[in-house]
């Protein structure tokens, strides 16, 4: 019996498993005009040329921004853009606001930001650029 179930695992394990590859290329216009929308209103996400972009079956699954953090304000940062560039999902630590993660969405025409200041024990919701709710935890 344990054979069996091994041999059923072994085969669902390869049948079912993709392979995912990731590319370091110019982001797409499709890519360049979700990170424009939301830099307008929120100028701590950066625009950039290149993106990483991770495939399964040629199609974008994730993105991750790519640029240089030298000359900018961040000590440590990452931005994950989901496949359809609606969503993203961002962790940066800087001098003034200490590490900062949360995400940022499209609903109707509206850029919403929920952001977590970890190192201030602050919680924030922002709707097209401005403070719509914040608490400290």
């Amino acid at each position: 019996m344990k054979r069996c179930a091994l041999l059923l695992l072994l085969v669902t394990t390869v049948s079912f498993s993709q392979t995912i590859t990731s590319k370091i290329e110019p982001v797409t216009v499709e890519q360049y005009e979700f990170i424009k929308k939301v830099n307008k209103f929120y100028p701590d996400i950066p625009l950039t040329k290149q993106i990483t972009n991770f495939y399964t079956d040629e199609k974008i699954i994730d993105s991750k921004q790519e640029f240089d953090l030298q000359g900018t304000p961040f000590t440590s940062y990452s931005l994950g853009i989901g496949p359809y560039n609606k969503k993203m999902i961002f962790d940066y630590t800087t001098k003034v606001d200490g590490r900062v993660h949360g995400d940022i969405s499209l609903f109707k025409g509206d850029v919403y930001k929920t952001a977590y200041y970890d190192d201030k024990s602050r919680f924030e919701v922002f709707l097209n650029g401005k403070s719509v709710y914040a608490k400290k935890y």
